[in-house]
């Protein structure tokens, strides 16, 4: 996939072609980039569950043509009585990675698309009903959708691990196995729960019929999270932090979020000389690699609930704290790392509609299928989010009654020198800046086509899911030349597969002054660039 998509008059991207294409019905019926969004977000929850669902946070990024863009928070906080005490005592010196005791946060996922769509109607007239967005996804939950072959996959990698969890087998595996590619999968609760909420609001997830089910079941199964909690919840505003770079502006999403090493990175690279290398070259990468070890080393010091943080993440981004951090990168040997890596599933999608409207947004479960609780009287798998506090007093994110967990999520879009407006984003834990630092370095810096930029191979610096070692991971389409120059300057490289899904699922949209749409869609997902 080498080649863009281009349109006039509307474009969505997804991890799923089915779930692309799902906004894009809504956009050829009237709605709007931020309704699209929501189509395509509520398709996802069905056709890609061990990525996705409504029973996990998200973060959009929203640009209208002439205004600056917003950020939507939609990240639940920790039950409000949780302490580590409540895991010590059980005798868990780290909270557990799945089960019922992973799921400790509320979802924040459909406060998201509330808040959006509010945002919709307010600024962009929009007037679509809930039922007309959700419609496709309700029916693929309802009448079945083929299951892909990355589902399969991670079904099958994971069912000893998550199989004789609540409600698991009964909605993903037949006779406890996998599903194999292509098979007919249902849920039919989660359709029920579509419905309802299409019905009423999306509020009556926190606050209607629907959040009391979900209380009721997370009460009987064990969950320390509260109706009390889902009550408490909603999906605020958040002014982005932004940075420049290659003569544009890049938006990026803030705490608790990781968008603050998404910028960083890019901006270390810009101020270390990597405009002056050659893309995918081996001193490209080098000076991307070193600018994501500083960044990471801030991020994971600092970065956690903003109410908890002792310094504005935007400080970080500051002419003085940038240039002093590039001047620790040298273009001839690498720093040293040991960073853990953080892994995570996760979709990015996008949207822009004819008046330039654009939406970025990413919606994840943390892990595949998240805690692995799928809660039967309304099919939501719900997410292990709050897995990422430490039970520890003296980390930085120690666990804290009603915190907001630190999230890898961060949905990106960028103003480009040229005058396009472009967003864009993958999934992937600690893959994400890195991704987003790779395409926008190719596009902006060198005007590398949207597709041809997702396609090109990439790396990873760090641990992902399904592999524990923190070496630089590169794909092994670059030239033996990248492997040896990366090697000689100190990197620990390691060479994975052509088209690894470690990498990310990226994708990207944008458009220019005339109004011509460009899209790219990752080779690496079961995705596509769906526009008119």
């Amino acid at each position: 996939m080498l080649k863009s998509t281009l349109a006039k008059h509307g474009m969505v991207v997804a991890p799923h072609n089915l779930a692309a294409q799902a906004g894009l019905a809504v956009l050829r019926d009237g709605g709007n980039a931020i309704e699209a969004a929501v189509a395509t977000a509520a398709a996802l929850a069905v056709v890609y569950p061990h990525m996705t669902g409504i029973g996990g946070d998200a973060f959009w990024l929203i640009k209208i043509p002439g205004s600056d863009p917003v950020s939507i928070d939609g990240s639940g906080r920790l039950a409000g009585d949780l302490t580590s005490s409540f895991y010590l005592e059980q005798g868990y010196d780290v909270i557990p990675t799945r089960g019922v005791l992973a799921a400790n946060s509320v979802a924040g996922a459909v406060s998201a698309w509330d808040k959006a769509l509010e945002y919709s109607t307010q600024k962009c007239q929009g007037h679509l009903p809930l039922s007309r967005i959700l419609a496709d996804a309700i029916d693929y939950a309802e009448n079945g959708h083929p299951v892909t072959e990355s589902q399969a996959r991670t079904t099958h990698e994971r069912t000893i691990e998550l199989g004789n969890l609540p409600g698991f087998a009964a909605t993903f595996l037949d006779q406890g196995a996998a599903r194999s590619m292509g098979s007919t999968e249902r849920n039919p609760a989660l359709a029920n729960t579509l419905k309802h909420l299409a019905a009423t609001s999306s509020d009556a997830f926190y606050r209607g019929e629907i959040g009391t089910a979900i209380a009721d079941e997370l009460l009987r199964l064990g969950s320390p999270v509260r109706q009390c909690d889902l009550h408490q919840h909603k999906a605020d505003y958040v002014t982005p932090l932004s940075t420049t770079f290659a003569g544009g502006r890049l938006y990026n999403t803030a705490p608790p979020t990781q968008g603050l090493a998404s910028l960083m990175i890019l901006s270390l690279f810009e101020r270390a000389g990597g405009l002056d290398t050659q893309p995918d070259s081996p001193e490209y990468i080098h000076l991307l690699v070193e600018s994501t070890k500083l960044a990471f080393q801030i991020r994971d010091r600092y970065v956690r609930d903003p109410q908890d943080m002792t310094i504005a993440a935007s400080a970080f981004l500051s002419e003085e704290r940038l240039n002093t951090l590039a001047a620790k990168i040298s273009p001839s040997s690498a720093l040293p790392w040991r960073g853990p890596g953080d892994m995570g599933d996760t979709t990015w999608f996008g949207a822009i509609d004819s008046e330039g409207r654009a939406v970025s947004v990413i919606q994840s479960l943390y892990h595949e299928y998240g805690s692995g609780i799928v809660l039967q009287d309304t099919g939501i798998v719900w997410q292990n989010r709050g897995i990422s506090f430490s039970l520890q007093p003296d980390n930085p994110r120690s666990i804290t009654p009603g915190s907001k967990p630190f999230h890898t999520l961060n949905p990106a879009l960028a103003e480009l020198s040229d005058g396009r407006v472009m967003v864009y984003g993958s999934m992937g834990g600690d893959g994400q800046p890195q991704t987003q630092s790779a395409l926008l370095s190719r596009i902006a810096g060198w005007g590398v086509g949207l597709q041809d930029a997702i396609t090109r191979p990439r790396w990873l610096l760090g641990r992902t899911w399904g592999n524990p070692s923190t070496s630089l991971k590169l794909e092994s389409r670059f030239p033996p030349e990248v492997f040896e120059t990366l090697r000689r300057l100190g990197h620990d490289v390691e060479i994975v597969g052509s088209f690894e899904e470690m990498m990310g699922h990226a994708g990207a949209i944008s458009r220019n002054s005339s109004g011509l749409l460009e899209g790219g869609s990752d080779p690496r997902s079961d995705g596509c660039v769906a526009a008119y």
